[in-house]
């Protein structure tokens, strides 16, 4: 079950409604990274209160732990880890392409022993669906192979990059009879490939619209590339996908990013960059990024950000008592980190929302620029 409804637009910037089967998004969205069933260090009532609306779930690490029949015994992801709001999945595919020389990419799919325990496993299109079936995401991905901007040490080729977009869209359709094979009524998303080459991007963009999916992707940026040749396949790609179904960038990215794909015409965005940067101290503010590792912080009585409403600045946390905690390696300092980062980013994407609904998405943009420039 989707819904899309596209409600306004600014420029190429879009403002609309996504109604799954358990619950409504609201888009512009970022959705909070939950790898292993679980969003790091963060309740799934925290994540509520802050106004997070969906997250993810990810197929190939929940594959390997807690295994299948765990999570079929709780009939689902959202029963398992308390989470009854919206949820996606993606396909395993960015995994098994992190794996590098351990996997075999072959037509049939991906061979590769298990991280976990050695076990040799086979990840195809079809057992990608089986599993996101299980899981019961809101909505799935099909499988596909994320196209490295480098192979073997050099940039890859249009002609290797036709080669692995070509064998996604044989996935696509792969993952496209299964999924209605398994009578499964969640929504499906097709992803874009095509490496750095807009040409490619262009052949991919049709022959999945061809298929109709419910929504898209766009994949395989964030891979490696410059951050130049990403903003260029940002600008490129979204607008040429359909108007009436929502658009997913994948894997992206710092708070310019999503600010720069809702300019291109992106309503969705997930990247584990909140929680993963809060683990190492760095967080995320109105003003610009702040180390709490840095020793001027160690006396800092000011809250991360005199601007936040998250638990961590509203509840009197200082800077100080989070470079102590930091520096003391305890476990409070990671998560009053998590849950300031992500309410920053989804609270950003709130205010864009609003911006889009009053007709001054640029104005907010250049706004949101300069502060961001401004400096902690």
């Amino acid at each position: 079950m989707l819904q899309f409804d596209l409600l306004r637009t600014d420029g190429l910037a879009r403002r609309g409604r996504l109604t799954l089967e358990h619950g409504v998004v609201e888009t512009p969205v970022f959705m909070p990274v939950g790898t292993y069933g679980t969003v790091k260090g963060v309740l799934p009532r925290s994540l509520v209160e802050m106004g997070a609306e969906i997250i993810l779930g990810n197929t190939f690490h929940l594959w390997m732990r807690p295994g299948l029949d765990v999570v079929t015994q709780f009939g689902g992801l959202h029963r398992f880890e308390q989470w009854s709001r919206p949820m996606l999945t993606d396909s395993g595919g960015f995994q098994v392409w992190s794996l590098g020389e351990m996997r075999k990419i072959g037509e049939e799919g991906v061979r590769f022993a298990s991280p976990v325990n050695g076990d040799k496993l086979f990840l195809t299109p079809e057992v990608s669906m089986q599993i996101q079936t299980v899981l019961n995401s809101d909505i799935a991905m099909q499988l596909d192979e994320c196209t490295p901007y480098q192979t073997q040490g050099h940039i890859t080729s249009e002609q290797e990059a036709r080669a692995s977009m070509e064998l996604s869209l044989r996935w696509a359709v792969r993952s496209r009879d299964e999924f209605a094979r398994l009578g499964n009524r969640n929504a499906l998303f097709g992803i874009v490939q095509g490496g750095m080459f807009e040409n490619l991007r262009e052949a991919s963009l049709a022959a999945l619209v061809a298929l109709d999916f419910p929504g898209y992707a766009v994949g395989g940026v964030s891979v490696g590339e410059p951050k130049e040749e990403m903003l260029r396949i940002m600008a490129h790609t979204p607008q040429r996908l359909p108007a009436h179904k929502p658009r997913y960038l994948m894997g992206v990215g710092t708070p310019e990013d999503l600010a720069e794909g809702v300019a291109c015409g992106v309503d969705m965005f997930d990247c584990v960059m909140p929680t993963r940067n809060a683990r190492n101290g760095h967080l995320f503010t109105r003003f610009g990024d702040l180390k709490i590792r840095n020793a001027r912080h160690r006396q800092d009585e000011r809250p991360i950000d005199e601007t936040c409403s998250c638990h961590a600045c509203a509840g009197g946390f200082s800077r100080a008592y989070l470079h102590h905690l930091d520096r003391c390696g305890e476990m409070l300092g990671p998560m009053l980190a998590s849950i300031h980062n992500l309410h920053y980013y989804v609270n950003l994407m709130r205010e864009m929302r609003e911006a889009l609904d009053e007709g001054r998405f640029e104005a907010f943009r250049a706004r949101f620029k300069a502060d961001r420039a401004r400096g902690v």
